[in-house]
């Protein structure tokens, strides 16, 4: 197949509103597409909800890590003190777990960083160099006063005429189809 996947088609319809941003989302979730994302140029409150979307399991990668983080080092700083270099130091016990909080609570907090940022590359599908949706004129408005929704090729329900009606049907305006390479 060769070292690089075959990019998806997409086809984008554009909004006139948030509110008709939301309710597309909404309608496109209730006609069964996955694979639609919707675009704006800021955060739109309820967007999740209207599509449908889970909740995301960074807090769980992110806590994972953390306490992966917190017990090796409690582990590794207990058998450094008490297995492999014991020693007894002014009368204090060989496991004398207070001095170690400061390196324990960094590891802790370090290999969280890790697991947020290389979880968040794992979940966006990151580094994904080019999307087909860049090829679109109209889309580069998105980052200014636009409002579109893109359904991929890859989605289930996926076929060319049917979208582009639906998307029509609900409301969209300049519905543009853009092959993948």
């Amino acid at each position: 197949m060769g070292l690089f996947k075959k990019l998806p088609g997409v086809i984008i319809a554009e909004f006139d509103s948030t509110g008709s941003l939301l309710h597309a989302a909404e309608k496109m979730s209730e006609a069964g597409y996955k694979k639609y994302d919707c675009h704006s140029p800021f955060p739109i409150h309820g967007m999740d909800k209207a599509m449908k979307l889970k909740r995301s399991p960074m807090g769980y990668i992110i806590g994972t890590m953390g306490l992966i983080g917190m017990s090796g080092m409690v582990g590794l700083t207990y058998w450094t003190n008490t297995y492999g270099y014991s020693m007894v130091i002014s009368g204090k016990p060989y496991f004398s777990w207070q001095a170690f909080i400061p390196v324990i609570f960094a590891i802790t907090i370090l290999l969280s960083a890790f697991g947020a940022f290389f979880g968040m590359l794992a979940l966006n599908k990151l580094p994904q160099l080019f999307n087909p949706i860049f090829n679109s004129d109209a889309f580069a408005k998105v980052t200014n006063d636009s409002f579109f929704v893109s359904v991929e090729s890859h989605d289930p329900m996926y076929d060319e005429a049917k979208v582009k009606s639906f998307l029509e049907s609900i409301g969209g305006k300049n519905v543009e189809v853009i092959k993948g390479e």
